[in-house]
């Protein structure tokens, strides 16, 4: 029997732009994508078996255990790609708000890809797993990558960036669901949308430039998103009231977060949005650099 475990972090965007609608019903996007210290934990038991069979137990009675999951979905591909035998059991500590455009589930899944990989001595490169990865979801290359990245066409091609300024970072999701389809089908690209200068961005955190990164941050589906839920928007004012120096829609929503200079403030900022009560999950964490652990 062999066990492993694996932390899988969350993730915001920096920057969200959408570029065009595509043919087959996908956009193009430009997005930077930044892993947080908040994370998943995920531990493998692998036993001998003649044929692959897995099993998945949560800590949280919501999400689901069996195939839907893109932990056990992560763990079947890799088993009719590679032709792998044995008994995989997942035990997931769910701690990653649950569609809150953090990729929570496609941080899961690759963990376990990663994991996988580990646990059968597989010789695959971080490339191969991408390219099986974004056949289970858009975001699951980058986590499977990691750290500060550009990501284009629908999210599978990236660029590594240098590490984004480490900071304290305030996560409010409010108690609504918002669906990625329905902001994407409303999406307007005209001559009036306001798109986020990704270069501008790239070149900030290249300098380590805090307030610079700041200026530069944007989400193009918040046009959708904040009028629809406008809940949304008001997170976002109360977390700049509380000093963040800029707070912002991560993905496609519902989840705010914010970026604060020091410590001190934020815990701050997080008394007060606890008790504001506009959010059902409050929680303050970092930027998370460290490509693998």
């Amino acid at each position: 029997m062999k066990t492993l475990t694996r932390n899988a972090y969350a993730k915001v965007n920096l920057a969200l732009d959408v570029l065009r609608r595509r043919e087959d019903g996908y956009h193009d996007v430009c997005m930077i994508m930044q892993n947080l210290s908040l994370y998943d934990t995920l531990t493998f038991t692998v036993e001998e078996a003649d044929t692959l069979t897995i099993t998945l137990a949560c800590d949280k009675a919501f999400v689901p255990c069996d195939a839907r999951n893109l932990i056990y979905k992560a763990i079947a591909l890799m088993g009719e790609t590679y032709h792998l035998t044995g008994h995989v059991h997942v035990e997931l500590v769910k701690r990653i708000p649950v569609e809150a455009g953090m990729a929570g589930g496609s941080t899961d899944c690759a963990a376990a890809f990663h994991a996988m990989r580990e646990l059968y001595g597989l010789d695959v490169s971080d490339q191969e797993l991408m390219k099986l990865g974004v056949k289970l979801g858009a975001d699951v290359p980058y986590c499977i990558m990691r750290g500060t990245a550009l990501a284009q066409g629908i999210g599978e091609k990236l660029s590594q960036l240098p590490p984004m300024v480490k900071c304290p970072v305030l996560i409010a999701k409010p108690s609504v669901s918002v669906s990625t389809k329905f902001v994407y089908q409303n999406l307007k690209l005209d001559e009036n949308t306001k798109h986020p200068d990704i270069d501008a961005l790239i070149s900030a955190i290249k300098k380590k430039d805090f307030p610079e990164i700041c200026g530069k941050m944007g989400n193009v589906v918040e046009s959708v998103t904040i009028p629809n839920y406008p809940v949304i928007a008001e997170i976002k004012e109360k977390m700049m009231e509380a000093g963040a120096a800029h707070a912002m829609m991560s993905g496609s929503g519902p989840t705010v977060f914010g970026l604060f200079e020091d410590e001190e403030t934020a815990q701050r900022a997080r008394d007060v949005m606890k008790a504001s009560g506009l959010a059902r999950q409050v929680y303050l964490t970092s930027i998370y650099n460290n490509r693998r652990k």
